[in-house]
């Protein structure tokens, strides 16, 4: 077991050349989570400081207690559109109580280990989860890039250029820092006519306080706030467990999902309590932090941090960022965030991996919703297993002469996608004596023991004697349970040890 100490240096202080890349990787994060939770203030109705707060809070706990390091955390568009009813029927307040009750879930959740559901995400799910997440930022970008003057265009293309040809030259200062500065200089020196970060919406004055919702605490107000507890924690989970799975493959390390499940948890239960909406991970902002060279807990505790002093002390500043130097940021994201591998592998890759990854792709975009297109791939994935998995086995008839004793050899797995395959292989037999030889093959479930029993009682029907044998510890231990036909007259085959 590593020691804490070494632990605690390798998470947050991998070096001293590191530490100076995760704060300015952090630093880079924080100026792009301004306009982010801004926006997503306004998705769910209420006022930008408390996506901001949030934004806030979240980082710098998450950097504490979460489960996959340089990983970035803070309100999201995932949670902001779940709770935009609850805002407008029942008040910012019931906003808070749902966030703390979420904060809870999650908790929940990381002792109960559902991060292993994760296992059933398949691998075209998760490339389809980034294209189509990759997709949107872009997407997220155009109301950006219309209505705008020649300046906006002009900007972007140069802020670009900034991102992709300075860490040709050195790689000291992050490469996104520096054209955010750049333009930010050239928009105020010069007085362009763009859109700056202020007008996205009032930034904050002063730090947030503590505080718990003011809401009465009865099983009326639980059940208003329950279902989008459920829902947020549930999408919550699920974008950074993906996200955390990419920033796992980025960076060739592993990550604690447990952890970062409870630590999701707490992240936004101290949102909530400084006045904040709920959130999680966040890809783009990941991916900034990672390809900035972000590797610790140092990176996001400096995002959150840094945020926190922006708000608090150079408000004014902040709010003259011209947005075009964001929006350059973001397109590098979105670049760097799709997988453009994945396109010559759809000739590649088998027909039906290549189908799950379209559909999360297609569902994701068109609904705007992680989870549904998630869900969607992982239920199209288990559905093509399924239709792979009943095709393996077999039933082989040998019978040497006319009226000789026939034998049925059965292989492979027998559960309740195969059984009608099953229960047509076998065929009346006049008869002969039976015997059904289950030695190479499993049952795995109560619909395989089923269809044993039909065709058992089907032949004995028919007038023959049946004997099944061979089988393995667990068929035997299924078939003691739930079987019929070991009570019907004939004798089951030996069980092998």
């Amino acid at each position: 077991m590593t020691p804490i100490p070494s632990r605690f240096r390798t998470e947050w202080f991998t070096g001293a050349g590191d530490a100076r890349r995760d704060i300015l990787a952090g630093i880079v994060v924080s100026l792009a989570l301004i306009p982010e939770a801004i926006g997503f203030s306004i998705i769910s109705g209420v006022d930008p400081r408390v996506g901001l707060y949030a934004s806030v809070a979240i980082a710098i706990v998450i950097a504490i207690l979460g489960g996959r390091p340089a990983m970035i955390s803070a309100a999201t568009a995932a949670v902001a559109v779940v709770v935009t009813p609850l805002v407008r029927e029942h008040g910012v307040e019931y906003l808070f109580a749902a966030t703390i009750l979420m904060g809870v879930i999650q908790i929940a959740a990381g002792f109960l280990r559902l991060d292993l559901l994760m296992q059933f995400v398949s691998r075209s799910v998760i490339t389809g989860f980034v294209n189509a997440l990759a997709i949107l930022i872009f997407m997220a970008q155009l109301p950006q890039l219309t209505g705008v003057t020649w300046h906006s265009y002009a900007m972007v293309a140069a802020g670009l250029a900034i991102i992709y040809l300075l860490p040709r030259v050195t790689r000291a200062v992050p490469s996104p820092l520096v054209a955010i500065v750049v333009l930010a200089a050239v928009s105020i020196a010069l007085g362009l006519p763009v859109r700056t970060v202020g007008d996205m919406g009032r930034l904050p004055e002063g730090l947030p306080s503590l505080s718990l919702p003011n809401v009465p605490l009865t099983l009326e107000t639980f059940r208003i706030i329950l279902p989008y507890s459920l829902t947020m924690a549930a999408v919550g989970l699920l974008e950074s467990l993906l996200t955390a799975q990419i920033v796992d493959d980025m960076t060739d390390t592993d990550s604690d999902k447990r952890r970062e499940c409870a630590g999701q948890g707490g992240a936004n239960i101290a949102a909530a309590l400084v006045g904040g909406m709920g959130g999680c991970a966040m890809i783009g902002q990941s991916v900034i932090n990672v390809t900035s060279g972000g590797r610790s807990r140092l990176s996001t505790f400096v995002a959150g941090a840094f945020l926190m002093f922006l708000l608090s002390v150079l408000g004014p500043v902040v709010g003259r960022i011209p947005m075009p130097a964001l929006v350059a940021v973001m397109v590098m994201v979105s670049i760097g965030t799709f997988s453009w591998n994945s396109i010559p592998n759809l000739r590649r890759h088998p027909p039906t991996s290549s189908v799950v990854m379209l559909v999360t792709v297609a569902v994701v975009v068109a609904t705007h919703d992680l989870a549904r297109g998630v869900l969607a791939g992982v239920l199209l994935s288990g559905i093509f297993f399924t239709g792979k998995v009943r095709r393996l086995f077999a039933v082989e008839r040998d019978a040497a002469t006319h009226g000789a004793p026939v034998t049925y050899r059965v292989s492979g797995e027998i559960f309740f996608a195969s059984v009608d395959r099953f229960t047509r292989a076998f065929a009346p037999e006049g008869g002969r004596p039976v015997t059904i030889d289950v030695s190479a093959a499993r049952f795995w479930d109560i619909s395989g023991v089923g269809a044993l029993d039909k065709v058992v009682a089907r032949l004995r029907r028919d007038g023959s004697d049946v004997d099944v044998i061979g089988y393995d510890t667990a068929s035997a231990d299924l078939v003691d349970r739930f079987a019929r036909h070991d009570k019907t007259g004939f004798e089951l085959g030996a069980v092998p040890h």
